[in-house]
């Protein structure tokens, strides 16, 4: 999609799967470079993919400019890739964003966002191991 149509600021998902041959390693820190590139907008939330190597990145993007550097950027780092970038309906800031997590949770699911975030589960595995290998520990 081209997003440079787009005017209203709002939150991008970006769903991207890396090439079979591509170790996951590889996969997770070109991920992680996309997050941390000063010149893509905003970077809300990230995750890791276990199976095919990949990820998920929620960007804020709020001008015409950074809508261009999003859809650019991402050309140039995902060439090799298969992705889909989208924009959100309800999530058009990164505080609307968490909102609509607690919309979700309290119509849905008659569960509370602020007791989630406060409860402090154990952690499962090992998320460095699954982040480089992309299976399950």
């Amino acid at each position: 999609m081209d997003i440079t149509r787009m005017r209203k600021p709002r939150c991008y998902l970006l769903y991207a799967v890396a090439p079979e041959d591509m170790p996951a390693s590889d996969a997770n820190q070109l991920i992680n470079q996309i997050c941390g590139d000063h010149d893509l907008p905003l970077t809300v939330y990230h995750d890791h993919f276990i199976g095919q190597p990949g990820g998920l990145v929620i960007f804020y993007a709020e001008t015409d400019e950074e809508r261009e550097a999003l859809q650019t950027g991402l050309e140039a780092y995902l060439a090799e890739w298969t992705y889909a970038l989208h924009p959100l309906i309800f999530s058009y800031s990164p505080a609307a964003f968490d909102e609509q997590i607690a919309f979700t949770l309290s119509a849905y699911r008659d569960s509370n966002w602020d007791a989630l975030r406060r409860d402090k589960r154990p952690a499962y595995g090992n998320p460095r191991e699954e982040a480089e290998t992309a299976r399950e520990s």
